[in-house]
């Protein structure tokens, strides 16, 4: 079956050893679109290696910011590339060989596999047009979903993970939320090769290419019907009402883990705040975000009645290190019956 549609190294370091004295002098990497100039003075002598660093923590702020500017610039039009005039889904369902057309399952892991098919043709048309190229996770499980890899250097890598959620329908507000990777070994240990593409310490960024959508209300889809291709557009789309975002994963991170038992790091849920990056470590950084998704679950504390307890929550953890509660940022999570409350 097919898809049917209506519309047409603190910086990484090298280390150099070589038999023979030799000077490597004034190497520039330039980057097409940005013009950025990457300086590089290698040096070796005879049974001598000298270990180099290729980028500063200020070059390397200033790649990731121009990638970051790129791709949130690439994902403000592809609204059109997924969307009829009405707003709904270009997608319409599968078809056979017989022109039969079967409607698409509104299930979020169908949904969510069917729209990366539908953007990865653009994805790479914006990798070409930035000298990336994309590795895929080799595995399901493996993070991230897309490895961009710099054609000029391999040492410029950054993390891109697709996320899709659908809006609350009691409360739009708000939508379902999304797992922003593990916070275990990989994480942890930033230069195993354990369930991710590279080793996480390798990334200059770690980003999170977003899809808020609607659900259609289950009553208008049928999915046991099989429609005509005469029919293709009065099938109704099982979501609509796209909004893209581009955001870094520390900045739209809560403190809570995001599935059940498994160890995840959860994101928060406010839909205007997901899109601004105003995540709970927003006031604190990307350290005190790597630092305790590190040590999420593992510090024991006593309470004030005695017994001891994990740490799993920032203001427990900042109190922990000495750090002032107050540089944790609000955030809002919708309650069962639509509200909306300060989650602190």
């Amino acid at each position: 079956m097919s898809f049917l549609s209506t519309k047409t190294t603190e910086g990484s370091g090298l280390t150099v050893s070589h038999p023979v004295r030799c000077f490597l002098l004034n190497w520039f990497f330039r980057q097409e679109k940005n013009q950025l100039n990457l300086p590089s003075l290698l040096f070796c002598s005879l049974g001598e290696s000298y270990e180099v660093n290729l980028m500063d923590a200020k070059r390397k702020k200033a790649i990731k910011v121009q990638f970051k500017k790129n791709l949130k610039e690439f994902v403000d039009p592809l609204i059109s590339h997924v969307s009829t005039e009405n707003h709904q889904w270009t997608i319409k369902g599968f078809i056979d060989v017989y022109k039969n057309i079967y409607t698409i399952s509104a299930d979020t892991k169908i949904v969510s596999k069917v729209l990366e098919i539908h953007l990865f043709p653009k994805i790479l048309e914006f990798a070409k047009e930035y000298s990336y190229n994309i590795v895929l996770a080799d595995y399901q499980n493996y993070y991230p979903d897309l490895s961009f890899v710099s054609m000029r250097d391999e040492s410029i890598k950054f993390a891109v993970d697709l996320k899709t959620t659908y809006r609350l329908p009691n409360n739009t507000e708000f939508c379902n939320g999304f797992t922003l990777g593990s916070h275990g070994s990989y994480f942890i240990n930033r230069t195993t090769r354990k369930n991710i593409q590279f080793p996480y310490a390798e990334y200059i960024g770690h980003f999170c290419l977003g899809i808020i959508y609607t659900r259609t209300d289950t009553g208008s889809i049928d999915e046991t019907r099989i429609h005509s291709l005469s029919q293709l557009q009065s099938i109704a789309s099982v979501i609509r009402d796209f909004k893209f975002f581009v955001c870094e994963k520390w900045e739209i991170a809560s403190d809570s883990q995001g599935s059940g038992n498994t160890a995840n790091i959860g994101s928060i849920v406010r839909i205007q705040d997901i899109i601004n990056g105003n995540g709970v470590f927003k006031n604190l950084g990307e350290e005190w975000f790597d630092d305790y998704w590190m040590n999420y679950g593992k510090i024991m504390i006593k309470t004030p009645d005695g017994k001891q307890k994990k740490i799993t929550k920032l203001r427990e953890f900042l109190r922990y290190k000495g750090k002032d509660i107050n540089e944790i940022n609000p955030y809002m999570r919708p309650t069962k019956h639509g509200k909306r409350e300060i989650d602190e």
